[in-house]
């Protein structure tokens, strides 16, 4: 099986590396997933690797919210609902939780390439970006993985050459991919797949969503807004002759958004959704009890029910399952068998009422918080995907599966299998 392999004991660590040179295992002490991961606004000043998770953010303010929501019940669902809306990079950062996943590399891995702007609105906003162009950046990508008190901590790895020897295709890019990383992340949660794909040939732009990273942006709109943000980058983009086709690349957050934007958008082509949600109330409750068990679910409900008035949307518009049921397209879905946060029941029903044409992978005992990084199992069908010529609605649905016990193996890859 490709994918991640996993101890069941302490202090054994897996690793493992996508290509290049035998795996190097990376010892990581016991008190690491405890320290704060650091914001993408710290880039510049960090000298060593950084450190940084991907989860939702919901969690970070628990404590508090229970602390306050006790003391005064009354209004407690529009508190809660302004807190959700409320942009992730203006919450403090010792409210982060410990993180069970970390991205490791240098401080020039991203400062590399130039941080750009592009005013975007209204509501106004400044988002910062940059682009990765194709070359040979010598990316080596590894990871390992612990238990510590019963959970399971990930750290994933890359090591590149900057700057890049050219390519085939430095002088004309094979087209333009748009990531879209996570709630209460930033680009840097995507730069792996950045220098990954530009490597085949793609021009990679990263970007701090609205309220993320270094970029504005009070609130945030789970989608509504952002897709016209994006809309606008895609301007700029062209404007300055970096536009040649347009593929968007999202996890969690930044997959429903990515699904989102191609309803809307029509010079958005290829789309790959990892870890998407079907119900943003679903993911959210999902979330409060994975990280934040202590607060009242009865809070959180009144918060949800509060936020599409808060936002001033229709409430059906906040969940992604409707916005496909509307208007329909093909996408590439993924998802994690140990995904607690958008069960991979979910992203499959996301995946039935796509396109024809659609394809769903399944990655074998990938969390949520992980499974964007399983670059083995998701590299080759997301490449495929990219490179394949737009056939939408002209061809069944094909399910990336493990496959059955005794049934013989269509792929090379043995964690899955395509079946019509």
């Amino acid at each position: 099986m490709s994918s991640s392999p996993l101890s069941d004991s302490l202090p054994a660590r897996s690793s493992r590396r996508e290509r290049g040179k035998t795996p190097q295992a990376f010892y990581v002490p016991n008190t690491v997933g405890k320290k704060i991961a650091q914001l993408a606004s710290d880039f510049q000043d960090i000298n060593g690797p950084v450190k940084s998770f991907r989860l939702f953010r919901f969690e970070l303010c628990a404590r508090l919210l229970v602390l306050v929501l006790a003391l005064n019940t009354t209004g407690c669902g529009g508190f809660f609902a302004r807190r959700m809306a409320q942009a992730p990079n203006t919450y403090p950062s010792w409210l982060a939780p410990a993180a069970p996943v970390e991205l490791a590399f240098g401080s020039k891995y991203l400062t590399n390439f130039p941080a750009r702007f592009v005013n975007v609105g209204p509501p106004q906003a400044r988002l910062c970006y940059r682009v990765v162009e194709p070359a040979d950046y010598g990316l080596e990508l590894s990871s390992t993985n612990w238990l510590e008190r019963g959970r399971r901590h990930y750290r994933f790895a890359s090591d590149a050459k900057f700057p890049g020897r050219p390519n085939a295709w430095t002088p004309e890019p094979r087209g333009t991919v748009v990531l879209l990383h996570g709630y209460g992340v930033a680009q840097f949660a995507m730069a792996p797949w950045a220098l990954r794909l530009a490597q085949e040939g793609w021009r990679c732009v990263l970007v701090d969503l609205r309220g993320h990273g270094k970029s504005s942006g009070r609130r945030i709109y789970f989608g509504v807004q952002e897709t016209r943000d994006l809309s606008q980058l895609l301007d700029s983009l062209a404007s300055d002759g970096e536009l040649n086709g347009v593929a968007a690349i999202g996890e969690s957050y930044g997959a429903a958004l990515a699904l989102r934007w191609k309803t809307l958008e029509p010079r958005v082509g290829r789309v790959v959704a990892i870890a998407p949600y079907a119900e943003l109330s679903h993911a959210v409750l999902n979330i409060c009890h994975e990280y934040a068990k202590c607060l009242p679910r009865g809070f959180v409900k009144s918060g949800l029910k509060h936020l599409p008035s808060l936002l001033d949307v229709e409430p059906d518009q906040l969940d992604t399952m409707r916005v496909l049921a509307r208007t329909p397209v093909a996408a590439m879905f993924a998802g994690g068998t140990e995904d607690q946060i958008t069960p991979l029941a979910d992203v499959r029903k996301l995946y039935q009422a796509a396109l024809p044409g659609s394809e769903l992978v399944v990655v074998p005992e990938a969390t949520h918080e992980a499974v964007t990084y399983y670059f083995e199992d998701l590299v080759p069908p997301v490449l495929a995907w990219l490179g394949r010529k737009n056939t939408v609605g002209s061809a069944p649905h094909h399910d990336l599966l493990p496959a059955p016990s005794g049934e013989k193996r269509a792929e090379t890859n043995p964690s899955r299998i395509l079946v019509p």
